[in-house]
């Protein structure tokens, strides 16, 4: 076995790291992690370890180790069929962060909280979407009488908040009757608020009760960084609709997405936002999921995710992030309700009586 100190990046097919181990024949068990582990030691977190195995229980065993350090396999590069393999392992950055402008959120006990996806259609294709939701999307909408049994189902079990998701909420043709479902509840409808102000959608939102809370999209103080993310025009139709919903009575909470954390962007959004009398509880800065229509992003697992239930017209799944991923579908139907707390439960029960690596809660709201 070699350990490279100062790797030529024309040398290997994973570019510029900072360091490179070769591991030989070396697998995990056998002494290739303790290698990793002090080349590890001497990067700085966000550096790259470059990692070369010609072990092919490497392949299954290193994202396994790095998941579970909060380390991320960046690059992963086979020479043949047969390997000899390459890994480019980005070291983790939270144990030296102490601080972020993301906002952090506690666990939500189970049977608390529920999503609902109303629909997947939207006005717009966002870059990052975890939904794939688009003007080209199927509606996949759900449907009164199926949120009229999942609400009284939850309210039975104590259930206390509902957060209405899309795709775009307003363009749900019978947005009003299934948000008056959950009536009792907290309820939450996440929009872009882009196109309620005229119109049957305009009387949708001016009928909904002023306890319903609207959470709008904003991604940045000035146009630029939204627009890029959303499409052109998106961020001075999204203010409108802020102010038009604070103006009918409605608390309205406001949530940015970044791909980077971006201090001085959003110190000017929070200036923003004190301008217009948003509370300061009522903002959510969250990271891209590289989930759905976003390439890169937090990586977000079973393992690594809080739950919280979310349901669709045609299924449940882990948490709202996840509604593309089949490896977090919880069930194939919404109901009975009970059945996709209950497989939640258990599964936190395993994880939790294991040896845990720390999940991070992923706040949408």
């Amino acid at each position: 076995m070699v350990e490279l100190a100062d790797p030529d990046p024309a040398a290997n097919p994973l570019g510029l790291v900072e360091a490179l181990v070769d591991g030989g024949d070396m697998d995990c068990g056998s002494g290739l992690l303790l290698l990793i582990t002090r080349a590890m030691r001497r990067l700085e977190p966000g550096q790259l370890l470059g990692v070369r195995s010609a072990q092919v229980s490497v392949v299954t065993d290193l994202p396994a180790w790095a998941e579970l350090t909060g380390h991320e396999v960046a690059t992963a590069v086979a020479e043949s069929a047969g390997g000899p393999w390459w890994f480019a392992v980005r070291k983790a950055g939270r144990a030296a962060q102490t601080d972020t402008v993301f906002s952090r959120g506690e666990r939500t006990p189970v049977g608390r909280r529920l999503w609902i996806y109303t629909n997947f259609d939207c006005n717009l294709a966002c870059v990052y979407c975890c939904a794939e939701s688009s003007p080209k999307a199927a509606a996949r909408r759900f449907g009164t009488d199926l949120a009229t049994a999942v609400c009284g189902e939850f309210v039975a079990q104590g259930g206390r908040e509902v957060f209405f998701t899309g795709g775009e909420p307003f363009m749900h043709p019978e947005l009003g009757a299934v948000v008056a479902a959950a009536a009792g509840l907290d309820r939450t409808v996440l929009t872009n608020a882009m196109i309620f102000s005229k119109g049957r959608r305009r009387e949708t939102l001016e009928r909904l009760d002023r306890d319903v809370v609207l959470q709008i999209s904003l991604d940045s103080a000035t146009p630029d960084l939204h627009d890029r993310q959303r499409g052109a025009g998106s961020w001075s139709r999204a203010v409108e609709g802020i102010e038009l919903a604070r103006s009918l009575g409605f608390r309205v909470r406001v949530a940015a997405t970044l791909y980077d954390e971006d201090p001085k962007g959003v110190e000017e959004l929070h200036r923003r936002l004190d301008d217009a009398g948003i509370a300061s509880g009522d903002r959510v800065i969250r990271p891209v999921a590289r989930e759905g229509f976003a390439a890169t992003g937090v990586r977000v697992t079973l393992e690594n995710l809080e739950p919280e239930p979310t349901l669709t017209a045609d299924g449940a799944w882990w948490h709202p992030v996840a509604v593309t991923n089949p490896r977090l579908r919880i069930a194939d139907a919404p109901l009975p309700l009970a059945e996709v707390f209950g497989v939640v439960r258990d599964t936190l029960a395993v994880q939790d009586a294991a040896a845990r690596s720390g999940r991070e809660v992923f706040r949408c709201a």
